[in-house]
C-alpha cells in the first residue's frame, strides 16, 4: 500500500489523486446502475464520458511531466540519467493511471451491453 501511494506521489498528486477520485465514480456509478437498472443509458454515457476524461487528464499529466523533466535539464545544464528519469516517471505514471481508469470504464460498459443483451432490453 505505502509503494502504491509513493507511485501516486511520483506521479504528480493533482494528476493522479484527481484520477483515483474519477475511478472510485465509476465504480460506484458502476454498482448504482447494477441495482437501478432504468438509469442504465444514462449512466452508461456517464460512465464513459468520465472514462475519456480520465484518460485525457493522464495524458495531460505525461505532457506536463516531460515539460518539468526538460526544464530540469535546461537548468542543469547537462542530462544525467536521474534527472531524467524523475521526470520520464512522473510522464508515465499518469498515463497509466488515465489508462486504468479508462478501462474500468469500458469494462463495466461492456458489462451493461451485456446484460441488456441477454435481458433483451438492448
Amino acid at each position: 500500500m505505502k509503494s502504491i501511494i509513493e507511485k501516486m506521489n511520483d506521479g504528480g498528486p493533482l494528476i493522479t489523486y484527481t484520477i483515483l477520485l474519477l475511478i472510485l465514480i465509476i465504480l460506484a456509478l458502476f454498482i448504482w446502475t447494477l441495482l437501478e437498472s432504468d438509469k442504465t443509458p444514462r449512466n452508461k454515457s456517464l460512465i464513459a464520458s468520465l472514462g475519456w476524461f480520465a484518460l485525457a487528464w493522464g495524458y495531460l499529466g505525461r505532457t506536463y511531466g516531460l515539460i518539468l523533466a526538460f526544464d530540469k535539464i535546461a537548468a542543469a545544464g547537462e542530462i544525467t540519467p536521474s534527472l531524467m528519469a524523475g521526470g520520464l516517471k512522473m510522464a508515465l505514471l499518469g498515463p497509466l493511471a488515465g489508462l486504468t481508469a479508462f478501462l474500468i470504464a469500458r469494462m463495466a460498459i461492456i458489462i451493461f451491453i451485456l446484460r441488456d443483451r441477454k435481458t433483451g432490453t438492448a
